[in-house]
Formats: C-alpha cells, sequence, structure tokens
C-alpha cells in the first residue's frame, strides 16, 4: 500500500554498487603502483579500472547471486541413457567465468608484469564470487607444471592464457581457449599424496598410460584437461587428463558426486573414477610431486589472494554500511568503538593485501633471490593470511548487526566462503611444515627472506623487536615442529610489518607494530590501543573511487 507509513525505510545505507572495486581499494593501488615498470602502468592501471568497474557493477554482482542461489548440477547419464558425466551450470557462472577468461586471469606467464597485473585482478575478481576462481586459478598455475613437458608445453600454454571462454566439450585442439583442473587427493591419503593407489600403465606410444584409481577432490570437472597424480611402475607420476580425446571421443571420466561443501557453493568439485583413462605424462617417472609443486605453488599464492579479496570486500561492506548508518546520535563511523572494530579490520585486509601483491612481483621478477624468497614466503603467507579470513568476514558481519546475518546483505556468503582457502592447497599443518622443510633444505630461502625483512631496520622499534624474537625461534630447534605453526605466524607478522613500515601511510604502518607486533592487542578484532589515527586508517579503506 502505497504511503504506508509504518513500512517507510530510513536510515539505510546505499548498495555498494556502481563503483570501482580497484580504483577504491588504496592499497591494491599502491601496490600496483609500485611494482609495476612505469612504461605499463598506464595500461595495466586501465586494464585494472575496467574489471574494478565490471566487478562493482550491480548487473555482476546479481549474477554472482543467481549462481549461488542454484549450484551446479550432476548429470551423469542421458535421456537415452548413455552416460555423459556432466555438470550443469546457471548461464551466470558462465559468464562470469567467461569475464574472468576475458580479463586475462589466466595468463600471467609472458605479459610486462603479468603476475602482479593478474594477482590484482584475481584480488578484485575473488570480491564478485570466488566460485569461478578456482578454474581461473588452476588455469593460470597449470603452466609451470606443463613446462615439465615443453612439446606439452606448446601445445598447451596458448590455450590456456587464451582470452576466450569456450564452454562446449570438445577436443581442446579444436577450441580457442581451454581451462584446466586438478585431482591429487584421495581419500586414503590426502594431502599425503605419496599415498595415492592410482595406478598408471604404459602404453605402446610414448608417454601414454592409461589410468585406473579414484580422485576424492577433483575442483572444477567440467574443465577440458586435468593434471592429476597416479602411481607409475617408476613411482609417483604427473599427467595430463583431457576430458575429450583428439578423436571426439570421450575419455573415461566418471563423477561419481559432487561435494556438498559449506561454502563455494557455485562451484563444483567432484569425485572421480578412472577406469582404463587416458592420460600423457607430464615430466619423469617418479617426479610427479616435484612436477606438479610449481602448480601447488601458484594456487597457494592465488589462496592467499583470494582471501585478501574476501577479506577486502568485508570491509568495505562494513565501512560503507557504518558511514551512512545512524544510531545514538550520529554515524556508526564517527563512534569511538566502532571505528576501533574497522581500523583493525582494515589492518589485517591491507596487511594481507601488501604480503599478496609482494609475493606476485617476486613471481614477475623471476630471479634466483626471488624465487628463493617464493620459497618460504608462499607457505607463510597462505597460511597466516588464510587464517585471517573467517574471523575477520564474522567481525565484518557483525557491524551490520542482524542485517549481516541475511543473505540479501552479502555477508553469509562471505562467512561460508572465509574457511575455504585455508583448506584448499594443504591445511594450515600442511603449510607450516613445508616451511620448516625449507628451512631445513634450502638455506637460501631464509637468507632471501630476512633480506626483505632488514630493508625496514630500523624505521620501528617493535618491528625489529619481533625481528630479533623471531631469530629466537629460529635458533632453538628443538622440537620445533611442535611449535611450526608459532614460527610461520611470526615470520608472516614480521613480513607484513616490513612491507608497511616501507609503503603504507604512517597511520596504518603505526597501527599494525603496536598492535601486531607491539603486542598492545586484545583477542578480538576492536582491541587497538589509545594514541593511534585510527580515522585516517578507516578513511582509507572507505570504498570510494
Amino acid at each position: 500500500m502505497a504511503g504506508t507509513p509504518t513500512h517507510t525505510a530510513t536510515n539505510q545505507p546505499p548498495p555498494l554498487a556502481g563503483y570501482d572495486v580497484f580504483a577504491a581499494d588504496r592499497a591494491l593501488v599502491d601496490a600496483v603502483e609500485r611494482y609495476t615498470d612505469p612504461g605499463v602502468l598506464d595500461e595495466v592501471r586501465a586494464e585494472l579500472s575496467a574489471l574494478g568497474r565490471a566487478s562493482g557493477s550491480a548487473q555482476l554482482q546479481e549474477w554472482a547471486v543467481q549462481a549461488n542461489e542454484h549450484p551446479p548440477r550432476l548429470r551423469t547419464h542421458d535421456r537415452y541413457g548413455h552416460r555423459i558425466d556432466e555438470v550443469d551450470f546457471h548461464p551466470a557462472w558462465h559468464r562470469l567465468l567467461g569475464k574472468g577468461v576475458s580479463a586475462g586471469l589466466t595468463g600471467a606467464w609472458s605479459r610486462p608484469a603479468g603476475h602482479v597485473r593478474r594477482a590484482a585482478g584475481f584480488l578484485v575478481w575473488t570480491q564478485v564470487d570466488a566460485g569461478n576462481c578456482c578454474p581461473l586459478s588452476m588455469t593460470h598455475a597449470a603452466v609451470p607444471a606443463l613446462r615439465a613437458d615443453p612439446e606439452l608445453a606448446a601445445e598447451w600454454e596458448p590455450r590456456l592464457a587464451s582470452t576466450i571462454y569456450d564452454r562446449e566439450l570438445r577436443p581442446a585442439g579444436q577450441k580457442p581457449g581451454a581451462v584446466l583442473g586438478m585431482g591429487m587427493t584421495e581419500k586414503q591419503g590426502g594431502s599425503d599424496v605419496r599415498a595415492n593407489t592410482t595406478e598408471a600403465r604404459p602404453l605402446a606410444e610414448a608417454g601414454t598410460y592409461v589410468l585406473t584409481g579414484h580422485k576424492w577432490f577433483c575442483s572444477a570437472p567440467m574443465s577440458d584437461a586435468f593434471l592429476v597424480l597416479a602411481q607409475a611402475p617408476g613411482g609417483l607420476t604427473c599427467f595430463l587428463v583431457p576430458r575429450v580425446l583428439d578423436d571426439g571421443t570421450r575419455n573415461v571420466f566418471r563423477l561419481q558426486r559432487l561435494k556438498d561443501k559449506l561454502g563455494n557453493r557455485s562451484n563444483a568439485s567432484a569425485e572421480v573414477e578412472f577406469d582404463g583413462t587416458w592420460a600423457r605424462r607430464v615430466g619423469e617417472e617418479g617426479q610427479g610431486v616435484r612436477t606438479i609443486i610449481g602448480m601447488v605453488s601458484a594456487t597457494r599464492l592465488d589462496c592467499a589472494l583470494g582471501s585478501a579479496g574476501l577479506m577486502r570486500q568485508a570491509v568495505a561492506q562494513a565501512v560503507h554500511h557504518s558511514a551512512h548508518r545512524e544510531a545514538f546520535g550520529g554515524r556508526l563511523i564517527d563512534k569511538p568503538l566502532m571505528r576501533n572494530v574497522l581500523a583493525d579490520l582494515a589492518l589485517e585486509s591491507e596487511a594481507a593485501t601488501a604480503l599478496a601483491l609482494r609475493l606476485a612481483a617476486a613471481y614477475d621478477d623471476g630471479g634466483e633471490r626471488e624465487r628463493a624468497f617464493l620459497r618460504l614466503a608462499v607457505p607463510a603467507a597462505k597460511y597466516w593470511i588464510t587464517k585471517r579470513c573467517a574471523p575477520l568476514a564474522v567481525e565484518a558481519a557483525e557491524c551490520l548487526g542482524g542485517n549481516g546475518y541475511v543473505e540479501e546483505s552479502g555477508l553469509p556468503r562471505l562467512v561460508r566462503e572465509s574457511p575455504l582457502n585455508s583448506v584448499w592447497e594443504g591445511a594450515g599443518n600442511v603449510q607450516a611444515l613445508d616451511v620448516l622443510r625449507a628451512l631445513r633444505r634450502e638455506p637460501g630461502a631464509l637468507d632471501a627472506c630476512l633480506t626483505e625483512i632488514g630493508r625496514a631496520h630500523g624505521a620501528d622499534h617493535r618491528l625489529d623487536r619481533a625481528v630479533k624474537d623471531l631469530f629466537t625461534e629460529l635458533a632453538d630447534l628443538d622440537g620445533i615442529e611442535g611449535r611450526a605453526r608459532r614460527l610461520v605466524e611470526r615470520l608472516a607478522l614480521v613480513l607484513q610489518g616490513s612491507l608497511l613500515v616501507r609503503h603504507a601511510p604512517p597511520a596504518v604502518a603505526d597501527a599494525f607494530c603496536a598492535s601486531r607486533l607491539g603486542g598492545d592487542h586484545g583477542a578480538s578484532f576492536g582491541t587497538l590501543p589509545a594514541g593511534l589515527d585510527l580515522a585516517a586508517v578507516v578513511e582509507r579503506a572507505r570504498p570510494v573511487s
């Protein structure tokens, strides 16, 4: 009924739509400018702003809602009883994936500033819907693994770097572009891939095999091909498994069921059976882990980037709401306690962005020292950033009060998504143990990390003291495995502190060092100490472009 006074909507924030997600993120813009060669900076900024405007549009936000309200559905057989093993997605999901592909989110390895521009784009794109980021990530990350076989890489890299998404199921050689998935884990081993039992039997044609076995988690099962691990006569080996063979027949790729997941609802994860499945070897027999580790490292960085994107969107929503909502005689954003909470969340988000983009820049550099830096910094960053995502998302939802618990706000989807990246590509303990492995086997990795941290030496006494504490942890190797999480947390924090002290505004660096490194911080968000310029920290986080 028009004019009903009880239904007049007042004191409600406008939708956070119609804005440039990239340009509104000052921390991300600063990082891109810091790590991009001036000769291509204008091109990169224009590319990212175009993606940012699309990401902030009401149209794409609606597509994300549709893709999540209509999750993928498994079809094992067609109407005639033929086995087809297909996954039906809502058209909105395909539109989103096509937009991500066209934005270059699978093509970083051969472009100027390719990894920085792609990392920034991935962080932006995650804020639309993380469900289509899985195939984007794996398609991008497959390149270093495929390069173990130059002939195979020459065939597949152009397809993976293509900006054309073709959803049709047909031979990859007949398509303008292709996407890749991955299947490593099995039900009896999980992260312990050396316990895999899938068998690979050589065929007469060199480098070709048939696989028999299963995969407990196969991500993005609608992909054109998959990198999988199986036991060949020479040991655990990496293989490329196409969905459709060159002659147009379908490979044996039986989808048993789709996982009913907590979040990431718009994306499909499947259990897969191989039974005489044709595969091509990638790398040498017995070198499966070594071959695929480059892919794993790249997807771990994407986990950190994805969590950084989720955190940024959660913070943007919380700050936007608080800037427009009034309570107790004023705007929420101006209330001292709410400002403390928002500033605390913003610090976590900016620190995650700063570290993730620094790692992307190391990929672009490609030098020996930067590769050593990545060996230690990637698992440390993946561990810490993904761990911080879930509590931040929950706190950000609370900033909206009851509205943050309602699906229409978008915060529940962020909350459900927030634990995923800490589990994918090796959970917390796997990352912590990988850091220990790097410390023991690759001393150059620690030297590279300490060199990076040392660039801020003397700039903040709290950072200097935290670095000394890190040295103490490193010097005491007795029982180090039981203390691995503590060690990795400290390493990630001093890396973040070093970056913020050197590159962030003084208000941000001061608040981070006081709370995260100086110990003046409670157990929950919103417990920053007095005397900090929290208004400046919150204003920097406002999504205003």
